[in-house]
């Protein structure tokens, strides 16, 4: 596997230089200072491209090319967004640039409850509390309709869990939840916030899903003539949020999308995290079923309950089966070569990390700072190695 690591541009806490000591040799990268929607000229990616290549890694990822709310929606410009986003994807390839991650989760990315919950070891980590999310959505946000998408027990819990919060506790929730976390690329006040969930109040999940599906259908011939290979990533959490439906969450959600526009340009990044929170999916399977389309891996494991919380855990414990994973990963790479496909080796990142050591006394950006996803990227080469000289 190519050995990656997220890196958010000049001002990420983490340098560059921290990252090739870590021994990842390919860049997860994106133009982060430009609005969604709009065009990634050649220039710009130059500039970004010729950073990376400085230090003597090289930019192989793109994660994310954002997909602007209009296409998700099917309103006002959409269609210019879409034609935008062919026209980054042809800038991209022109660059030698030609696997781009993206996601079509509505209104908010990737969502957390709390960004530094403490581990028994004293590291802090990422986490998800269903009575926080339901809390926040019923009396902070106060969603129209919100009551119906709860039952009175699950209500009943929420009022008990907000009440036990100070406001400095409430502040610290809104600002997880809708401040933006990083890849996110938006933020919100409270009120765009409302108004932003208020528009999809008539979109349900068949709706929502034909979106994504005409919107592959349009960008995938571009895809397609420039060689770039698009991988979608799950939903994260994997199940709706604020009575927004998602789409990317299940086995048969991506069987629906790969059915609809069956070309190997559309594919998947897959996240065992985001798919691991369910307990209905069944990753290995998962993986199996369409490793052919497989164009991007991010391994991370989260400890996950009967009520629907999670963790992010350490790399080998939680909920996944890692050494599973990484075998079907690295057997997937050994069909390819023998087959004679140029991208054979997959590019992984070790996805999230607690902060701990040195960390926990810096500013880092959650999820992202240096020494716990060093941690991670340390197990999953070793598990790598250790299953090759042995299993294949």
């Amino acid at each position: 596997m190519k050995e990656s690591f997220r890196w958010y541009g000049p001002q990420d806490a983490v340098p560059l230089s921290a990252i090739r000591q870590a021994g990842a040799t390919t860049i997860v990268s994106a133009l982060h200072d430009v609005p969604n929607g709009a065009v990634w000229s050649i220039d710009a990616i130059k500039i970004h491209q010729t950073l990376i290549q400085n230090a003597g890694l090289k930019w192989a990822v793109v994660e994310s090319v954002p997909i602007h709310e209009d296409i998700k929606q099917r309103i006002g410009d959409y269609e210019r967004y879409i034609e935008n986003y062919k026209s980054t994807l042809k800038n991209l390839a022109s660059c030698g640039i030609y696997t781009v991650c993206y996601n079509f989760m509505p209104v908010l990315d990737w969502t957390r409850t709390h960004l530094y919950k403490t581990l028994v070891d004293g590291s802090t980590a990422l986490s998800f509390e269903i009575d926080a999310l339901r809390a926040f959505d019923l009396y902070v946000v106060k969603r129209n309709r919100a009551t119906e998408d709860y039952s009175s027990l699950q209500i009943e819990a929420a009022k008990r869990y907000y009440e036990s919060l100070e406001e400095i506790e409430v502040k610290s929730l809104t600002k997880s939840i809708i401040a933006g976390l990083p890849g996110a690329e938006e933020g919100y006040t409270m009120e765009e916030f409302n108004q932003r969930i208020e528009a999809y109040s008539h979109l349900d999940q068949d709706t929502l899903r034909s979106h994504l599906i005409q919107f592959l259908a349009a960008i995938i011939p571009t895809a397609e003539a420039c060689n770039v290979k698009l991988c979608i990533h799950p939903d994260d959490p994997p199940h709706s949020l604020f009575g927004i439906p998602r789409v990317v969450s299940t086995a048969s959600d991506i069987e629906a999308l790969f059915s609809a526009v069956p070309s190997l340009n559309n594919g998947l990044t897959f996240c065992t995290g985001s798919f691991g929170v369910r307990a209905d999916n069944d990753l290995l399977e998962m993986f199996i079923n369409h490793a052919e389309r497989i164009h991007f891996l991010h391994f991370r494991s989260t400890q996950r309950d009967e009520k629907g919380n999670f963790f992010e855990a350490n790399h080998l414990e939680g909920d996944v089966d890692m050494y599973a994973m990484v075998k079907a990963a690295l057997q997937e790479e050994k069909r390819r070569k023998a087959i004679g496909r140029i991208d054979w080796e997959i590019p992984m990142r070790p996805d999230h990390g607690h902060q701990m050591l040195d960390d926990l006394n810096k500013t880092t950006n959650p999820g992202y700072s240096a020494i716990g996803r060093l941690r991670g990227l340390a197990e999953l080469r070793g598990l790598a190695l250790g299953i090759s000289r042995s299993d294949l």
